[in-house]
């Protein structure tokens, strides 16, 4: 069994509004634009502004489109870390934590379109848990929807990968994950307890484990695992409080947008 841990996630995308800096519009990070005046959502490569882009903020029932020149409004209450997410047809799903620092200045945000082989599995939000958690946990304050149980798990088909190309799993955002290394970083507030990390499965072998939250994360899928031009599963597994004995304790987390994307070797190298 293959299995390969994120310890470390880039600054870039960790749940804090100081890392909310990154500069370039590359695979769907953020320009923060100083002397602009509105958020805008551009293409990453070409700059252009992109028109009727959906923009949602899941948590709070809020949806809103771009106009022709890319720009939109959040005109919903922000007070916590929220999960933002960027649709749009023919570009990859794009999600974003921002509290409400990061949503009082003007965001440009860059947006990739899909290659060839690129699947988007799921652009839904969902709370996989057992809707038993303190209002310490990591971002419960920004819980709104209930859980779906402590997994989750959806089956699709993958084409033939070319032999020059890598496939990686992409989780646009996930929230609500209490590991001690998350309470080490400051992502959650409970003091007496932590739990294990939810782990990700493919075609029933562990591949990763979640440590931390945060934005884009991507986990390298192992080529011999994939079935080419067959169906292929992926499950997601809530962690469990390493603290309570005596019953299972689901760790309660959300996740958006997931999808695989495919790289060159070479682009990786």
């Amino acid at each position: 069994m293959n299995k390969y841990k994120l310890s470390v996630l880039s600054a870039i995308f960790i749940l804090f509004s100081s890392c909310i800096t990154a500069i370039g519009a590359i695979n769907g990070t953020i320009e923060k634009n100083g002397t602009g005046d509105f958020n805008r959502i551009i293409d990453s490569q070409t700059k252009s502004p992109i028109n009727q882009a959906d923009v949602i903020l899941p948590s709070k029932g809020y949806k809103t489109k771009t106009d022709n020149e890319g720009r939109f409004n959040l005109e919903a209450k922000i007070n916590a870390p929220t999960i933002m997410s960027v649709q749009k047809e023919g570009y990859k799903p794009f999600s974003l934590t921002i509290d409400e620092t990061a949503a009082s200045k003007p965001l440009v945000i860059g947006i990739e379109k899909t290659n060839p082989h690129d699947i988007i599995i799921d652009k839904d939000m969902y709370h996989i848990g057992d809707d038993n958690y303190s209002e310490n946990s990591a971002n419960a304050n920004d819980f709104r929807i209930k859980a779906i149980g402590p997994f989750y798990t959806k089956t699709f088909k993958i084409g033939n990968i070319p032999p020059n190309e890598d496939t990686y799993l992409v989780i646009g955002s996930v929230i609500g994950i209490d590991t001690k290394m998350a309470r080490d970083m400051g992502q959650s507030k409970v003091k007496t307890a932590y739990a294990s990390s939810p782990q990700i499965y493919f075609n029933g072998n562990m591949i990763a484990e979640l440590n931390l939250n945060g934005d884009n994360q991507q986990i390298k899928i192992p080529r011999n695992l994939i079935k080419p031009n067959g169906n292929n599963q992926l499950t997601v597994k809530a962690g469990k409080n390493l603290f309570q004995n005596a019953y299972v304790d689901y760790d309660d987390i959300e996740l958006m947008n997931l999808f695989i994307e495919t790289k060159s070797k070479i682009a990786t190298e």
